[in-house]
């Protein structure tokens, strides 16, 4: 990971232009390629942002970062460098999912079919290099589908599903291509909307139909 602190002005340019004026402010490289800028506020959103996989090229006072259908682009023009480091953080473990979590996953690698119904599961926790991927699964037409599993699916399920499926694009011994469904009892419409950018799906599931219970509700018939 890179930590930059500089004062800089930034330009994103793409489906909305959008600027900010110059600032200190702290620019963040990560090892997956995605580049964020951030202030001494806002928690920890960014105020801009490009995703992997993206481009990032360095000038003389100006980065450029390019997604990879060169369709979007943040340019940086940095006027001062207060602070420039790299650090390894290694492979990070990963969230541990809490017990719901956990058992939808379980239950879907049984009934992988409940996602759609011609998935054969191939093994669960797949390694990716960067983290594993809930299931890797087999389609009807012989292809390989990466599942996230989550009990609420949000914009950081889909960035997580989209970091495995680039790395398992790229893994000589799956079958290509590789598809992504993120999966979870609801998902925000926000990430269905950025899953839908990303080309990936999205299924909602009933943890509870899953299980074999009736509806917690009662019904006329």
């Amino acid at each position: 990971m890179r930590l930059v602190i500089a004062r800089c002005s930034v330009d994103y340019v793409g489906r909305l232009n959008a600027h900010l004026p110059p600032a200190v402010r702290l620019l963040l490289v990560k090892a997956d390629g995605s580049v964020s800028i951030h202030s001494d506020g806002r928690a920890y959103k960014p105020l801009n942002w490009m995703s992997p996989p993206c481009t990032l090229t360095e000038a003389e006072g100006v980065w450029r970062v390019t997604n990879h259908k060169g369709d979007e682009q943040l340019v940086i023009t940095i006027d001062e460098v207060l602070h420039d480091s790299t650090h390894e953080l290694g492979v990070d473990p990963g969230l541990r999912k809490d017990g719901v979590e956990a058992h939808l996953q379980a239950l879907l690698a049984d009934r992988p079919d409940a996602i759609r119904p011609d998935l054969t599961l191939v093994r669960r926790e797949y390694e990716t290099g960067i983290g594993p991927v809930d299931l890797l699964c087999r389609a009807g037409d012989g292809s390989s589908v990466a599942v996230e599993v989550k009990r609420r699916g949000e914009i950081d399920g889909v960035e997580q599903l989209t970091r495995y499926v680039a790395r398992m694009a790229e893994d000589p011994g799956l079958p290509q291509p590789v598809h992504g469904i993120l999966v979870a009892q609801s998902i925000t419409q926000q990430a269905k909307t950025l899953a839908k950018d990303r080309g990936l799906s999205c299924v909602t599931v009933d943890y509870d139909a899953l299980r074999g219970l009736e509806p917690a509700l009662p019904t006329l018939f």
